[in-house]
């Protein structure tokens, strides 16, 4: 089951099947082989600034939080894997910034946020290769862009 809450005065910037079909790939693709119980928010840029200080020490707007409410290493079915907020505002202009249309980048952050709550992360490179490269296999399957093209698929299985 996967929540979509959108906040007062925020208009998400991709459908609600793109954002289920995200979701669904990045759990297959991550081998978690339940239905993916979360909530996807869609908020105003200071709403995520100010849960990017409270919960991170960040004074600034960031394009997507996670909120994982599952053990790292015990990530199992039929429990809320966890919350991610997306600045609405911010990923707009990430967006145009990129080249990219709204809908793509959020996807791509979608994928992101998902693997985050399943416990991937990116604070070393080898980790960061690894969440990388399920990024890019997830986003193939969704026929949308590569956002590490760098990254070279048969060498990071």
């Amino acid at each position: 089951m996967i929540d979509v809450l959108t906040d007062e005065g925020v208009t998400p910037l991709i459908a609600s099947a793109l954002i289920e079909q995200a979701v669904k790939a990045s759990c297959v693709e991550a081998k978690f082989m339940f239905e993916p119980i979360l909530c996807v928010r869609f908020a105003s840029d200071e709403a995520v600034k100010t849960l990017n200080e409270e919960w991170r020490n960040q004074d600034k707007v960031t394009d997507i939080l996670s909120f994982p409410m599952q053990e790292d290493d015990a990530v199992k079915g039929g429990e809320s894997l966890g919350d991610m907020i997306l600045a609405q505002p911010f990923v707009q202009q990430e967006a145009l910034r990129l080249g990219l249309s709204a809908q793509d980048h959020s996807a791509h952050l979608i994928v992101h946020g998902t693997l985050h709550l399943l416990g991937y992360d990116h604070i070393t490179d080898e980790d960061a290769v690894v969440m990388q490269s399920l990024e890019n296999r997830v986003m193939a399957q969704l026929g949308l862009h590569q956002p590490y093209p760098e990254l070279h698929q048969e060498e990071h299985p």
